[in-house]
């Protein structure tokens, strides 16, 4: 089970961070990511951390601006969000992947939490 939080308003040039919380079946849990999600689009990849070595992957859009971080002992995985955009307004979600795969589609990843939002005004 996944628990996301974190999401609220903020302006443009401003800083969010997101947390997400893993319960359950979390020792085998091969990697962490973030995908966002705009009304009439399709669900995005924005980050992903391996739990073993917290390697990460990050999307063209967002690097430089987002970090995915990770926090073994607690099963959390988090994702700081700084110089927002309001093209980065959307439903953000967390999901877990159990075992290697690309990391980056929607289809890799086997469990998912609920999106928290994340409005960034001009």
């Amino acid at each position: 089970q996944l628990q996301a939080s974190g999401g609220g308003l903020v302006q443009a040039g401003g800083s969010l961070r997101l947390s997400c919380a893993a319960s359950g079946r979390t020792f085998s849990t091969y990697a962490m990511g973030w995908f966002r999600q705009t009304p009439g689009k399709e669900r995005e990849f924005v980050a992903t951390i391996r739990w073993s070595d917290g390697n990460t992957h990050y999307a063209d859009s967002v690097k430089g601006r987002f970090t995915i971080s990770r926090d073994n002992a607690k099963n959390t995985v988090y994702l700081q969000m700084n110089s927002l955009k309001p093209e980065d307004t959307a439903l953000y979600y967390c999901a877990t992947a159990m075992r290697l795969r690309s990391l980056v589609l929607i289809q890799d990843y086997d469990y998912w939490g609920q999106g928290t939002l994340v409005t960034v005004s001009s």
